[in-house]
């Protein structure tokens, strides 16, 4: 009786070439140039076709388990692991936490096969990329820095909700800075900046969105303001170019790398048990580092376009929220509602209409310059204080609403009384 054979296209075809040798109508050299293969191999194929016919032409390991299947203690190791401490992680983070911290050698593609197989992980179909500009990536270091803020729920259900400052390097795609604060602010801005400052020194341009930290968006009356917001007046200071992006889009780096911090972060953040603002910043240096040796790239130029703090950019001043005044002729000056009485030893009439620039910091401790030099003041009125302006993303962080009384709140007790007197909420000691 014939017996049935399972064939590959790949098989088939060498039996149609050992046939052509077996009627001499092909040279082995010849064969052998046809399947891509040795003489030596072609000749090896050929003494088993005689000995066994077509059934020597087909893999001995066809139905038999693969040589380089998983080891099943491997397998079952590394499903543990994931249903216990990584059932949200995608298939990279997953395999990067197996290998480094459990010391479980699987490949990654290996890890997205048992997530799926578990039902751990959704294959995505990949989708058509939409046709933006291409812009290639500046060739310094500190040449381009783009920066953006991420209102998110980093710590989950742990903590409250706040913002992570991001700033990437364009030319190499390296973090230079992370912050959480409780809101996208100015102050948030310059302490960040002063953190990346003093770590780097200064770059050549940021790129950011159109916040009204970044850009004045009202219309300016001709003649009337600088044209500048409090953070761009900071940086045209330290000769840092402010360029604000038309799109999401336009600063996608830094777009897509909150799209990965709000995956990763947010996952190392749980793993440690982190809650609070505190203590994640205190996290950021170390898990910047890791990011930065897993995904930064190396400039096309290895010159480094940061500069250095010059001794004449004091910080402290030039990262405070500024206003310019003139001095009335009683020596007063008015900022935020605040009128301040300059206190000087010289006659009142040397100061005058003097130009005086009231510097505030993010303590709220006050500073007034005179030709760049502090003048001591007294607070003359301080009115009370007034309605705060609040932008769409601070607002429902500003709103207070209202709490319930504590569970000992005298209200909860009211009408709880025996025999006209109040209940005592612990029985009175006994007497011997």
């Amino acid at each position: 009786m014939d017996e049935l054979l399972t064939m590959s296209k790949q098989e088939l075809t060498r039996l149609e070439v050992m046939q052509r040798i077996k009627d001499k109508r092909l040279t082995q050299k010849e064969a052998a140039g046809m399947l891509k293969k040795s003489v030596r191999q072609i000749k090896r194929l050929f003494r088993a076709y005689k000995a066994q016919g077509a059934k020597g032409l087909v893999s001995g390991r066809r139905g038999k388990p693969s040589n380089h299947r998983l080891d099943e203690q491997v397998e079952q190791q590394a499903l543990d692991l994931l249903k216990e401490k990584y059932e949200d992680f995608g298939p990279t983070l997953a395999h990067e936490k197996l290998s480094e911290v459990h010391g479980v050698k699987l490949s990654r593609e290996s890890v997205r096969k048992l997530m799926i197989a578990e039902g751990m992980w959704k294959p995505k179909r990949a989708k058509h990329p939409s046709a933006h500009q291409m812009r290639e990536r500046r060739a310094c270091f500190g040449e381009l820095v783009q920066i953006d803020g991420s209102d998110h729920a980093w710590f989950e259900e742990r903590g409250p909700k706040c913002t992570l400052l991001v700033y990437i390097d364009d030319a190499t795609g390296q973090l230079v800075e992370l912050w959480f604060v409780a809101d996208e602010t100015f102050f948030a801005y310059c302490e960040a900046s002063r953190h990346y400052f003093e770590r780097y020194g200064k770059p050549v341009a940021f790129y950011s969105d159109k916040h009204g930290i970044f850009r004045v968006n009202q219309e300016q009356t001709t003649g009337l303001g600088s044209g500048l917001t409090q953070f761009g007046r900071a940086m045209q200071e330290l000769d840092i170019q402010i360029i604000c992006a038309n799109s999401p889009q336009a600063k996608g780096r830094v777009e897509r790398a909150n799209q990965t911090l709000q995956d990763r972060l947010v996952k190392e953040l749980r793993l440690r048990g982190i809650a609070d603002i505190h203590a994640a910043n205190a996290y950021l240096p170390e898990f910047r580092d890791d990011f930065n040796r897993r995904f930064a790239v190396q400039p096309r130029s290895t010159h480094d376009a940061h500069r250095p703090l010059l001794k004449t950019e004091n910080l402290d001043l030039i990262l405070t929220r500024q206003k310019t005044g003139s001095l009335s002729k009683n020596l007063t000056v008015q900022s935020n509602h605040v009128i301040y009485q300059i206190q000087s030893d010289r006659p009142d009439y040397t100061l005058r209409n003097a130009q005086v620039t009231v510097c505030e910091n993010a303590n709220g401790v006050v500073t007034i310059l005179y030709k760049n030099n502090p003048l001591p003041y007294t607070i003359y009125h301080k009115p009370a204080r007034q309605a705060e302006v609040a932008d769409t993303k601070t607002l429902n962080r500003q709103i207070k609403l209202p709490q319930p009384p504590a569970a000992n709140h005298p209200w909860r007790k009211y009408g709880q009384r025996i025999n006209g007197k109040p209940i005592q909420d612990t029985p009175p000691h006994a007497t011997d």
